[in-house]
């Protein structure tokens, strides 16, 4: 059995997520509740689960307040986190950037499932949570233009400066990064997420299965159906429809 603790202030919420995990995750022993940032570091402290199921909005504030108090306190926690959030969208995508799990209200028992999968791989691997560490930096200068990301996979969680990071490439449901001064990493997502979290800063979708870093282009070739030249020295096609989009980019960029 896995230990866990669950913290909303909803106590309707809090059954019904009860409920939910007997019925999706038997594995999962909810050994205690709270309702607030106070009895919520009480009963972590005092219980010390395996894993916290975290509502972000409480009555007296919020779950990030937990884990500051908690990490003034103690130090790093053990416990895995994940959050449980209506809306917060700038909360999702400080998640995203810091490979952290969050379930959204309602909670779907498929995305249960799926987070609860991955807690038994974290347990068991003893993974560190220097991934907490960015979220709450992320949170604290309330920014919405990350510059480190963080990326799980089976031998860890790996923190990067998203601005070192050439290119990213699709192996079927995995991503491949290729990032500057460190050897190449793979990801258990698509490279679709990923576009949506890297666009902003300056990555391009140039093909199905290329994503890069405008930043790492040496060279647009037109010939030969097109291709790129990256900093790396990689060659890497073009789709059709992208040449055009990424014709007026760099035109767009050489103009300013």
């Amino acid at each position: 059995m896995i230990t866990a603790v669950l913290i909303d202030d909803d106590s309707n919420l809090r059954n019904g997520m009860k409920g939910l995990l007997a019925l999706c995750a038997p594995q999962i022993q909810i050994i205690g509740e709270a309702e607030s940032v106070a009895s919520g570091i009480e009963v972590i402290d005092k219980l010390k689960p395996e894993v916290v199921f975290l509502d972000i909005q409480l009555n007296d504030g919020t779950g990030f307040d937990i884990l500051e108090q908690l990490a003034v306190k103690n130090g790093k926690s053990s416990a895995h986190i994940v959050f449980i959030t209506a809306h917060e969208q700038y909360a999702i995508k400080a998640f995203r950037f810091s490979a952290l799990d969050f379930l959204l209200k309602p909670v779907d028992p498929d995305e249960l499932k799926k987070v609860v999968g991955k807690i038994h791989e974290v347990l068991e691997k003893n993974n560190n949570y220097a991934h907490i560490d960015l979220l709450l930096e992320n949170i604290r200068k309330k920014v919405d233009h990350f510059k480190r990301i963080a990326l799980s996979n089976s031998d860890g969680i790996h923190l990067f400066e998203i601005s070192d990071i050439i290119r990213c490439e699709s192996e079927d449901n995995y991503t491949k990064f290729y990032i500057k001064n460190s050897k190449p990493i793979l990801i258990s997502k698509t490279l679709k997420e990923y576009e949506e979290l890297l666009t902003e800063h300056g990555f391009v979708r140039i093909h199905q299965s290329h994503l890069i870093n405008l930043a790492f282009l040496k060279s647009f070739i037109k010939k030969d159906g097109g291709y790129v030249i990256m900093a790396d020295n990689s060659n890497l096609p073009i789709s059709q429809r992208k040449k055009e989009q990424l014709q007026e980019m760099l035109t767009k960029q050489l103009n300013n």
